[in-house]
């Protein structure tokens, strides 16, 4: 049960990062701030990871940090440090498609989400 209160509230702690960063004033067409967040996410989580495993850091503090504010913050940072160690475990073919698979199958699903609300009631 405690897992999922380190979760919860590191989720809580990452999505207001998220959103604080939403509201930074930007008026260019590509999605900066998105991009911007992903990165950061990714630095992050990668940092998390590295330190964990090198530190020793308590499986709550991982919680907290890696799958809460992480997780909270972009999920895109989870799939950056999944692709990277497909790569480190010498997975290649592995990490590629599931780097492709991932980018064309969340935008079809964002395509299909898109025609349900426009043409489901």
């Amino acid at each position: 049960m405690n897992a999922f209160l380190f979760v919860g509230l590191g989720g809580a702690l990452g999505a207001m990062l998220r959103y604080a960063i939403s509201l930074m004033p930007y008026k260019g067409t590509f999605p900066a701030l998105t991009f911007a967040t992903n990165v950061l996410g990714a630095l992050l989580i990668g940092y998390i990871a590295g330190a964990a495993a090198r530190r020793g850091y308590s499986q709550n503090l991982v919680l907290f940090l890696k799958t809460g504010v992480c997780g909270g913050f972009t999920t895109f940072s989870t799939f950056s440090l999944e692709a990277y160690n497909l790569f480190g475990q010498r997975h290649y073919g592995i990490a590629v498609f599931y780097m492709a698979a991932s980018a064309l199958c969340c935008l079809a699903g964002v395509a299909a989400g898109m025609y349900a609300a426009e043409h489901i009631g």
